[in-house]
């Protein structure tokens, strides 16, 4: 038997009513903290790293994050398969990012970041392959910088899964967030649509 389809949720701001306090940000950052569970940004150990990015422009402001995409191009472009979808949300495995920055291009909306990874507010290094001609220089001192770089992932929305609720949609203070779910969603417009059919007609009919 068939499970009937659902498109994904996802979240999206409504621009008229977002302030640009970056609370959704805070929040969302608080919520991602690997080391513990913060009540504050004072006690996070690691720097702040949201996975949604307010943008501000002269027209207002709004945070950007993911859509989780049905046929996901940073999926889709992603070479090590670290991008999948589980159930209705799009997840990076960051044990699995190279940090080839692909799905930042494939992105349409600008929605996925590479970040710098912390653990215990300490940057994670990667270890480096010297480049032939500092090893051939008997491992110069600028050689030996470039052995070490600290590690990249890729960082996106994850609709806060396992949560009854995401975050940024929670401790919104202006309501300006909401998960929307495609079906019920194009359920509401048709019924305002119709509403609004159904009252021109009568003007006209009166």
């Amino acid at each position: 038997m068939n499970m009937p389809y659902r498109l994904n949720r996802f979240v999206i701001a409504d621009p008229g009513k977002c302030i640009g306090c970056r609370v959704c940000e805070i929040a969302c950052a608080a919520v991602h903290e690997k080391e513990q569970t913060p009540l504050t940004v004072g006690n996070m150990q690691n720097p702040v790293q949201p996975r949604l990015y307010l943008v501000r422009s002269v027209q207002g402001s709004v945070p950007i994050q993911c859509r989780h995409c049905e046929d996901a191009p940073c999926a889709a472009a992603c070479p090590v398969l670290a991008i999948t979808q589980k159930e209705d949300v799009i997840f990076v495995d960051e044990s699995l990012c190279v940090g080839c920055k692909t799905c930042m291009l494939a992105c349409p909306f600008g929605a996925l970041k590479l970040v710098p990874v912390f653990e215990n507010g300490l940057p994670v290094e990667q270890n480096l392959p010297l480049h032939p001609e500092s090893q051939h220089q008997g491992g110069s001192t600028a050689g030996e910088k470039e052995e070490y770089k600290q590690l990249h992932v890729a960082s996106k929305c994850d609709r806060c899964s396992g949560l009854a609720e995401p975050a940024c949609v929670a401790n919104c203070p202006q309501q300006a967030l909401k998960v929307i779910q495609p079906e019920r969603h194009l359920t509401m417009r048709m019924h305002e649509a119709a509403l609004s059919l159904a009252a021109v007609a009568r003007k006209y009919a009166s």
